[in-house]
């Protein structure tokens, strides 16, 4: 692994520390009147998504983590995990449920999605800001009942379940937004 300074420090980069794989976030170069300057960061462990803030002093080396970004092809669900393809080599790789945590929410059969690799790892999903799922389930619009803004949960093929208009029935599509889980409109 290749070793940087801080001084080198970037938003966006993966550091490699000794207790986890972090992401930084935001970082400040700080020289006081009095003492030797020093890099206030804030980190993002890639694994748990925890937010921690640290200090190192200037010139401290650390390790850089390379993160690999592979676009790959959601196929299907086998029970016990999830099998995508990678879209160039055509490799098929078992994921669990755990590893990939809430992106199972809006993974759609033949959708591509980016995987964040660190050796043969997955450390993370980056999924599309919106993605288009079929209602499966909700309660018919009651007749009368014309409240503006007024909302029903409406559940999704993937199992998600969302805050819809009241017109909306079983068997259309509805985009809802990755980021928040959040109708945005109709597909």
């Amino acid at each position: 692994m290749p070793t940087i300074t801080t001084n080198d420090l970037k938003n966006g980069m993966a550091l490699n520390l000794d207790d986890g794989l972090f992401n930084v976030v935001e970082f400040q170069h700080v020289k006081p009147g009095k003492g030797g300057a020093f890099v206030r960061t804030t980190l993002k462990n890639a694994r748990t998504g925890a937010v921690v803030e640290r200090t190192f002093r200037a010139g401290e080396k650390v390790e850089r983590a390379n993160i690999d970004r592979r676009e790959m092809q959601y196929l299907y669900s086998d029970g016990d995990g999830y099998v995508f393809m990678d879209t160039e080599t055509y490799d098929q790789l078992h994921v669990s449920a755990e590893v990939l945590g809430e992106a199972v929410n809006y993974l759609v059969e033949n959708n591509s999605v980016i995987l964040n690799m660190f050796g043969a790892e997955i450390v993370g999903t980056d999924l599309p800001a919106a993605v288009e799922l079929d209602i499966t389930q909700t309660e018919p619009g009651v007749q009368g009942d014309r409240v503006s803004g007024a909302t029903k949960p409406a559940t999704c093929q993937t199992g998600l379940v969302v805050q819809v208009p009241l017109f909306l029935n079983p068997g259309e599509r509805v985009k809802v937004d990755t980021r928040t889980g959040a109708y945005i409109s109709r597909a």
